[in-house]
């Protein structure tokens, strides 16, 4: 069993003081690839060097919707900054890229422009969008159709949406990522939604150090324990878990063809 955590931040703490502890740790419980994700432009080195420090690491390059605004000072240069960035051999993908009307904390004009800038050059380039998005379905979707020439592709990260955002990304060709959440008391709702999501179609992450599943729930969260949210997705599609492994190990690559198996 080979598991990739689709979405992780090895770059914040406490996983940025031990990178290779995190990662053996990963190791042990069948987790083999790690996509470490930017959130705002000034971290870009840092990733590099992450990504650069072992074979089965990658990195994106993009704009948090939270950091939409100030990452507008970069914003006349945004796109040769994305294009250049890209250039390197481990940075694979796009984004964290999207909207965020729940905390706002950027304006949702900067948000819609730096999102649109990052579907640019997905579409110019060729490389997947890895897209946030809270409280702003319609907007987002909206974006992604008008901007995305058809050509866009992507995953919809740490899926905690409608039904009707689930339908619609799946008929945009995008994949769909589930994170610890699924494991949560009270997520039965989304739980369903796995249910119904194509295991062809579905990748599997940590967000760490964020949204730890049970049963670790309480801790700082880290790429060890996305095996929990493979087990759970295990569970509702009454399948092993080694397949789980397989088909989202197998999408992962799909999309993120960069990056090497």
């Amino acid at each position: 069993m080979t598991l990739v955590d689709s979405h992780c931040h090895l770059d914040y703490a406490p996983m940025i003081e031990d990178v290779s502890g995190t990662i053996a740790r990963a190791e042990k419980m069948g987790v083999g690839g790690f996509l470490t994700i930017c959130t705002e432009l000034e971290k870009i080195p840092t990733l590099i060097k992450i990504a650069e420090s072992a074979p089965n690491i990658w990195a994106t390059v993009g704009t948090h919707p939270h950091e939409s605004e100030p990452d507008l000072k970069h914003f006349e240069n945004l796109k040769k900054i994305l294009e250049e960035t890209l250039l390197h051999p481990k940075m694979v993908g796009l984004g964290e890229t999207g909207l965020d009307y729940y905390y706002e904390h950027s304006p949702k004009e900067p948000q819609k422009n730096c999102f649109a800038k990052h579907i640019e050059v997905a579409v110019q380039k060729d490389i997947p969008l890895i897209v946030h998005t809270r409280d702003a379905e319609h907007d987002t979707m909206d974006l992604l159709k008008s901007l995305g020439q058809g050509k866009v592709r992507g995953v919809m990260h740490c899926f905690s949406g409608s039904e009707w955002l689930l339908k619609e990304a799946l008929d945009l060709g995008f994949y769909i990522s589930y994170s610890g959440i699924i494991t949560f008391k009270k997520a039965e709702e989304l739980r369903r939604l796995v249910g119904i999501t194509p295991l062809e179609r579905m990748l599997v992450e940590t967000d760490a150090p964020y949204l730890t599943p049970e049963p670790h729930r309480g801790k700082p969260n880290e790429p060890a324990n996305v095996v929990f949210t493979a087990e759970r997705v295990a569970a509702i599609k009454d399948v092993n878990l080694d397949l789980v492994a397989s088909k989202t190990t197998a999408n992962f690559f799909s999309l993120f063809t960069k990056a090497k198996s």
